[in-house]
């Protein structure tokens, strides 16, 4: 059974949604919620789901402490709206097992900064006839890891950033459990 933990830093909706696809999973299970913000609403929601949740800060996801609570509690990392870049001593531990989901097709709207609705105001501002979801692995590079998977759904002229985001949200809900699965499967066979 491999361990996920989940780094996340908003709301929570894409860590509930994994937390319930793995459920009942044989396969894998979510065994913490790792948050660096105080009272962002993915701690309430993976509390009432039952998954144990740790809150820390900047300086204590480099130190050594945490670094080997990381390596010790979890067997696949995943990254659902962490906006901190993660150490690059955690990214080599979990090197094929750290996922991240960015909301655009990379390479574009990537990088420092785009995150949520600083992409979707980019991609309105362009005026991109379509957007859509990367799920990709974590290197030591903000959005610069190999792309596993890529969605993209059409925009129109008409799209405010609201409603690309309703739409990005859409995709990461019917796609980031799915493919985090295929990815331990394909680590279980490896």
């Amino acid at each position: 059974m491999q361990r996920i933990v989940i780094f996340a830093s908003g709301s929570g909706t894409n860590a509930e949604n994994i937390i319930r696809h793995f459920q009942d999973s044989s396969i894998a299970r979510v065994t913490w919620v790792l948050c660096n913000k105080e009272g962002a609403g993915v701690l309430s929601r993976a509390k009432r789901l039952g998954v144990p949740t740790r809150v820390f800060t900047k300086q204590e996801l480099f130190s050594r402490d945490f670094i080997d609570f990381v390596v010790a509690e979890g067997d696949f990392v995943v990254l659902a709206g962490f906006l901190l870049k993660v150490p690059n001593e955690l990214t080599r531990a979990f090197e094929g097992a750290m996922v991240n989901i960015h909301p655009a097709l990379l390479p574009k709207y990537g990088g420092k900064g785009m995150y949520g609705m600083n992409v979707h105001r980019a991609v309105v501002e362009n005026q991109e006839k379509e957007s859509g979801i990367t799920i990709h692995y974590v290197n030591e590079n903000y959005d610069e890891g190999a792309i596993i998977f890529q969605k993209e759904v059409a925009l129109t002229r008409e799209d405010s950033p609201e409603d690309v985001a309703q739409k990005i949200h859409a995709l990461e809900q019917e796609y980031f459990p799915a493919v985090i699965q295929q990815q331990i499967e394909k680590k279980n066979e490896g």
